[in-house]
């Protein structure tokens, strides 16, 4: 997570965005290359192993991003304990993917950017006009294309990618590269998204992973420990964890009175 890594996606992001900002037809012919005009469907929507990897590839991101979860909720279920990965990793995994996959594309752009996806265009047997990537005034209602969150999701993988060891690094950052453009690809063919919506679901995620991994491990002012996460939440859930402690000691005293009491020997009548 260099500098180098940031300006080659500022790069990319200002040239995709003048190139399909002035020539938006660009969206459409690529579109059409996974369309047939004879079915007037994408037919690989149709396809059970495309759709399988597609749905594959969502849950190799998420099962990603599951040891960040697992250790946050571990350390506030019993904070007298150490995490179970270094805090810093658990906390970088689990917000980054939150803002990228969720945050900024479902709740934010999908809900108020009224791209049509390409399935639901006119130049593809659909209802809705065509818009370019940079005007939100769409007919979509709803769930609209722009930007994809499975796209986001895949490209997530940079994230963990940041965390190999740095001889491991370079291979991981190719592996999600590939892994993101697949995804996205298939996002592509089944006509749920232009090229435009996935090229900036993977521009916005490394904007995201980058500073976020500046602000957590690399700028001297804001950069956490691990220590410090697990002191922070240790601090968040202790209350908590002695007021379940002196609920169970009630319970257990509770217990063994009853016990005593189902088990006394009556005398015979």
């Amino acid at each position: 997570m260099n500098r180098t890594g940031l300006f080659i996606a500022l790069g990319l992001a200002l040239v995709i965005g003048l190139l399909f900002g002035i020539f938006p037809e660009l969206d459409l012919k690529l579109a059409a290359l996974f369309y047939d005009p004879a079915d007037a469907s994408f037919p690989l929507k149709q396809n059970g192993l495309a759709a399988f990897a597609r749905d594959g590839a969502m849950w190799v991101a998420w099962a990603l991003a599951l040891p960040g979860l697992v250790a946050i909720v571990a350390k506030v279920a019993r904070p007298d304990r150490p995490m179970l990965i270094p805090g810093r990793a658990a906390v970088f995994l689990l917000v980054t993917i939150l803002l990228s996959a969720v945050v900024l594309t479902n709740l934010t752009f999908k809900s108020y950017w009224g791209r049509p996806r390409p399935v639901v265009v006119t130049e593809f047997n659909g209802p809705l006009e065509f818009v370019p990537w940079w005007d939100p005034r769409g007919a979509c209602g709803r769930n609209c294309s722009f930007f994809s969150g499975e796209g986001a999701t895949a490209f997530w993988t940079y994230a963990p990618a940041a965390l190999t060891p740095p001889a491991w690094r370079p291979l991981a950052y190719v592996a999600a590269t590939l892994f993101g453009v697949i995804a996205s690809v298939l996002r592509m063919a089944f006509g749920g998204h232009f090229f435009t919506d996935v090229a900036a679901a993977g521009l916005v995620t490394f904007l995201v992973i980058w500073l976020a991994h500046g602000y957590i491990y690399r700028w001297r002012r804001t950069r956490l420990s691990d220590e410090g996460i697990d002191a922070a939440l240790t601090r968040f859930a202790w209350r908590g964890y002695l007021w379940r402690r002196r609920l169970g000691a009630r319970r257990a005293v509770r217990k063994p009175s009853l016990v005593s009491r189902s088990t006394e020997v009556r005398p015979d009548d």
